[in-house]
């Protein structure tokens, strides 16, 4: 009964530790791996094993940043088990990572948080960084944007938007062919399965007395949504760029 008393508030309890195939990870890609649980001082029951994919995101708060944990996805692996005094077991799991999981570009993070669902008892859990890539409707986009187009990415970050939740922000510079026009260009993807669809703001150069007081008033900032479909994104970087500076010079 003491041994049991002790694991229930999480001494000499069963720890956990996740073993990805990969750390490399495709948005929408099947993750595989194992779920490896260490029994500790006394036998336990495991009610079930939590998988979450999990980043971070600032958001303003009484005049200061901080750094929230978003929620991306959550998966439940294998069945209810009880694990001895000492006993190791591994559970094999596979699940989809989401498809608007946001690549680890600038200061985002991603990660894998696994928790064991113990009754009565502290929650072990464990924390896997992951290395994600750009879905490749996004990279199409992005590789327009900067290498057809010239722009310079500066920024990403993950943000709280009061619209839109979470949200991952990227900050360009503007190309040669746009310095003239604009201060910056900023654009956020929403993924889905067969688009992408991009809100950009595009930030135009004051120019002049009227430029001038459009600037001071936030009236030089054009939001504008574009979408491209699989098709649209399978004829290449060249075909969406040209696209994508129309819609620019329209605004700008």
């Amino acid at each position: 009964m003491f041994k049991k008393l002790l694991a229930s508030v999480g001494i000499g309890s069963a720890k956990v530790d996740t073993q990805l195939v990969s750390d490399q990870i495709l948005p929408g890609e099947e993750v595989r791996g194992k779920v490896v649980i260490q029994g500790g001082g006394s036998e336990q029951q495991i009610d079930k094993i939590n998988l979450f994919v999990m980043t971070e995101a600032v958001r303003e708060k009484d005049d200061r940043k901080v750094y929230e944990k978003v929620t991306l996805g959550s998966f439940v692996v294998g069945e209810s088990f009880s694990i001895r005094e000492g006993e190791s077991k591994e559970v094999d799991f596979q699940f989809r990572m989401p498809v608007h999981t946001p690549p680890t570009l600038g200061r985002t993070k991603v990660w894998v948080q696994t928790g064991l669902d113990v009754p009565s008892a502290i929650d072990p859990t464990d924390k896997d960084f992951v290395r994600v890539l750009p879905h490749p409707f996004m990279k199409t986009v992005l590789d327009a944007l900067t290498n057809v187009l010239g722009f310079h990415l500066r920024k990403v970050e993950m943000e709280y938007s009061r619209r839109h939740r979470y949200v991952q922000e990227f900050e360009f510079y503007p190309s040669n062919e746009f310095r003239r026009d604009l201060d910056e260009l900023e654009a956020i993807f929403f993924m889905q399965e067969d688009r992408v669809e991009v809100i950009l703001q595009i930030d135009r150069r004051a120019k002049g007395l009227g430029g001038l007081f459009a600037e001071a008033l936030d009236m030089d900032e054009n939001f504008v949504k574009v979408s491209f479909s699989r098709t649209d994104l399978e004829r290449g970087p060249a075909f969406i760029a040209e696209e994508l500076r129309s819609v620019i010079s329209r605004y700008s």
